[in-house]
């Protein structure tokens, strides 16, 4: 006997179907909250810092869209009050994040990114800006985060100067990161030596590499840390404690990582951001494991140039004037066409990582330099998406 169903019926429920698919269609864009405004992105509109009546706040606002590492933000500035001059900046110790930088080497790498936007703001400005790190004396080890709350990673002095065209300034707007894919080739003379002659103003070697064995190498290193961080559940779960699954949680906290930053956007962003707001197992534990590794992989796949920063000692200062340093080389990349990502997981200084440091440091810091950053570089094939900003008047200290 043949179960017989009519036409009529079988158009009901294909309409049935459509139905629920537009439903769900747009209850994932809802759940996202796509129609909110996006305050986390009003940083990088220009007009955001001249909005400041104090011209330190406004070259802090532009300090505000630095790199920093799990995009932590972890900056404090106290204006002097006797001063209209000066201001010093903090390094927040609320912000560490232990389990992946558990000698808060990458915090003050952080301290200089900012820095040296602020430095490039300033000039733009018609400021001469004089940086001096650790005015009040180097840190106590023993007692970090007690003595990160008390001394200041910097002085920063401005004196009222001529007003100069500062060519990297229009670029401190564009993203520090892109994650996408990198057409291959490598870099000209010209470009190399621009990159490598940032080192001399910052004490520091920056060293590019794209002869064949040593971005094959380099690769290699960058996975195989990769899966070891994949692997560690409290690296990984400091990670998640950061995500934010949609825009209520980027408005709200405005700092750490979202959809966007595994190459999702558009209209693709949001219905993402919705499924895993409704089923956050997606992006935890062994899915957010795959999910890093495939990235990685996916980086090094489309990777003909590695950038890489060292120092000749791990001082504090050291660790401040290569993230300096750093800053420069992205905006200088970004000048050229270029674009940088890091893949620094194997400098992270956690015990399952032990085999890879040492390794990489044995490799390319044989005369017991400290490597800080390694970055890859290349001309993108799209363009990379804003990540959040904090309002810059959270970064300011009460006294």
């Amino acid at each position: 006997m043949r179960l017989r169903i009519g036409r009529g019926r079988v158009k009901m429920i294909v309409a049935g179907i459509g139905i629920f698919i537009v439903a769900a269609f747009i209850a994932l864009l809802l759940i996202s909250g796509i129609g909110a405004s996006p305050k986390y992105l009003e940083p990088w509109q220009p007009e955001y810092a001249q909005q400041a009546d104090d011209p330190r706040i406004s070259l802090v606002a532009r300090g505000l869209l630095a790199a920093s590492g799990h995009n932590m933000q972890p900056w404090k500035v106290r204006l002097d009050p006797a001063d209209s001059n000066v201001l010093d900046l903090y390094a927040d110790s609320t912000r560490l994040t232990p389990e992946v930088d558990p000698l808060s080497r990458q915090m003050m790498v952080t301290q200089g990114t900012f820095l040296e936007y602020v430095r490039i703001a300033g000039q733009q400005e018609g400021y001469d800006v004089e940086i001096r790190l650790f005015p009040e004396g180097e840190y106590d080890e023993r007692h970090l985060t007690a003595s990160m709350e008390k001394k200041p990673v910097a002085r920063i002095t401005l004196t009222q100067a001529e007003p100069r065209t500062e060519p990297l300034y229009p670029f401190l707007y564009s993203p520090d990161t892109n994650r996408g894919a990198y057409e291959p080739g490598k870099l000209s003379s010209e470009a190399k030596a621009t990159l490598e002659g940032i080192g001399d103003g910052y004490g520091v070697q920056v060293t590019v590499y794209q002869d064949e064995d040593n971005v094959q190498k380099l690769g290699e290193y960058a996975i195989r840390a990769a899966k070891i961080e994949a692997s560690v559940r409290r690296v990984m779960k400091e990670t998640e404690l950061i995500f934010r699954a949609n825009e209520r949680e980027k408005n709200e906290y405005r700092y750490g990582f979202s959809v966007e930053g595994q190459g999702t956007q558009g209209l693709m962003r949001h219905l993402m951001q919705g499924m895993v707001t409704l089923f956050p197992s997606l992006n935890v534990g062994q899915a957010a494991a795959d999910t890093f590794v495939k990235s990685t992989q996916t980086s090094v796949d489309h990777t003909s140039v590695y950038a890489m920063i060292v120092a000749s000692e791990n001082t504090r200062s050291a660790q401040v004037l290569s993230g300096m340093a750093y800053s420069r080389l992205i905006l200088e990349a970004h000048r050229l066409g270029l674009a940088v990502q890091p893949l620094s997981q194997a400098l992270e200084e956690y015990p399952e990582m032990k085999a890879e440091y040492d390794g990489i440091h044995r490799d390319y810091a044989p005369g017991g330099g400290s490597i800080q950053m390694l970055v890859r570089v290349g001309r993108p094939t799209q363009e990379a998406p804003l990540s959040m900003r904090r309002d810059v008047m959270n970064l300011m200290m009460d006294k």
